[in-house]
């Protein structure tokens, strides 16, 4: 099941998007996690751009997205409306949700376990 599904993470700081790839991939080393972060001058923000463009570049067809403030989850919306993929955007806490789903994407959990797991971490 790791295959059938990709993790976006998209950030406002390049750092944190990235190095949160890079903790995901010690516990879900087949699951494939593309990182967003930053303006493309390297400053903080989200830039369309670069999310629609690793967006597209997932071979997966499912994609769970993960954000951290509210413009990146515009520039996500923005985004998933051009694109093919069938993706899923939650308003959770992006460390621990994102986390917790490339864990449950590599031990093969049913999808909707992991919607499950997720509903916990939903900011209201």
């Amino acid at each position: 099941m790791s295959k059938e599904y990709g993790v976006l993470l998209v950030s406002h700081v390049s750092e944190i998007a990235d190095g949160l790839a890079k903790l995901i991939s010690e516990v879900a080393k087949d699951v494939t996690v593309k990182s967003s972060g930053g303006t493309p001058e390297g400053g903080i923000g989200t830039s369309f751009d670069r999310i629609e463009e690793a967006l597209s570049s997932f071979e997966e067809e499912t994609v769970l997205a993960f954000y951290d403030l509210g413009s990146a989850k515009m520039n996500l919306e923005l985004a998933i409306e051009t694109s093919d993929k069938t993706v899923h955007l939650y308003d959770t806490a992006l460390i621990e949700s994102a986390y917790t789903a490339a864990a449950l994407l590599q031990a093969e959990a049913p999808f909707d376990a992991i919607e499950e797991q997720l509903a916990s971490l939903k900011i209201k």
